[in-house]
This record gives C-alpha cells, sequence and structure tokens, in this order.
C-alpha cells in the first residue's frame, strides 16, 4: 500500500470513483437517495484538475483505493491555516485503517507546506466521520455552514486540529 500525490498517468474516472462510491455510502440517509442515484460517473474529474488543490491517492496492489484533497484555506477568515477538502475510501477499505493513514499523510503534507493548524469541514449529520476526525485529534468549533444538497438543506461543521507537530 502506497500513499502519494497524483500523476499524470492516473486515470481521472477511477480517482472520480472513489468519490461517488464513497458518496453513495457515507452519505446514505442523509443526502436524498434521489441524488446520490444520479450521480454521474466522472462528476469529479474536473475537481482533480484544480490548480489550488493538491490530490493524494492510496494505491493497494495496483488499484486506487482512497483519495484526499488538500490546500491553504479557502476561507478568507482562516488565512494561514490548511485545509482537508476531501477524505474518501472506496466502501469496501473503510475499517481497515487506511483512513487514518491518508489523515496522518494530508497533515504531514500540509505541515510540509507550512500550516500549524488545519481545518476541515464535514456534515453535521455523518456521525461516522466526525468520531473519525474527532479521534484523531480533531476539535469540533462549533462553527457551521449551511449547505444543500439533493434539495436537502444541510449543515457542515468546522473541525481544526492546531499546532500540529
Amino acid at each position: 500500500m502506497e500513499i502519494r500525490f497524483i500523476t499524470p498517468a492516473d486515470d481521472p474516472l477511477e480517482i472520480s470513483n472513489i468519490y461517488e462510491q464513497s458518496w453513495k455510502s457515507a452519505y446514505k440517509g442523509i443526502i436524498p437517495q434521489s441524488f446520490l442515484d444520479s450521480i454521474p460517473a466522472g462528476k469529479w474529474v474536473k475537481n482533480l484538475k484544480n490548480g489550488s488543490m493538491q490530490s493524494l491517492v492510496i494505491e493497494d496492489n495496483g488499484k486506487l483505493t482512497g483519495t484526499a484533497g488538500i490546500c491553504p484555506s479557502r476561507w478568507e477568515t482562516y488565512t494561514g491555516y490548511g485545509e482537508i477538502v476531501s477524505i474518501y475510501l472506496l466502501p469496501e477499505y473503510i475499517g481497515r485503517g487506511y483512513g487514518k493513514l491518508l489523515f496522518e499523510r494530508c497533515v504531514s503534507e500540509l505541515r510540509k507546506m507550512g500550516f500549524n493548524d488545519i481545518l476541515l469541514w464535514v456534515l453535521e449529520e455523518n456521525e461516522r466521520a466526525r468520531r473519525f476526525y474527532e479521534r484523531n485529534g480533531m476539535t469540533c468549533t462549533g462553527e457551521v455552514m449551511e449547505d444543500e444538497i439533493g434539495g436537502k438543506k444541510l449543515r457542515e461543521i468546522m473541525y481544526i486540529l492546531r499546532n500540529v507537530k
């Protein structure tokens, strides 16, 4: 198993599929099923070409099984913070410790970029992800952002990891 930055040789559709499958699994019962069922293949390909975000992948025996996106904070009030934009695994790889390794690599890479404080946003109803981030040292700030996905109003909550060593 290797965690690395994406390369031009990686298939963007394979990486997008990780997002697609993860969304359909992780957000079942949170985001309307009709929206999840309508996610098209390749939906996240354009995001992988976003020059302001760096993408990591987990490769396990030649198969891409997880992905993450990191960047300097996109939020004006959090200038100077690093941001974990996303961490997703194929559903069958959840619970194997890969998520923790991917999270730790994101933190490490953001630290190398000079960030001592890291933030991320997570759907308030995504209890599993919230517990994961809390187990990995992140603290819920209570700051909330309203969102709408698939016609449902949702709230995202900010988590912070301070003084990364």
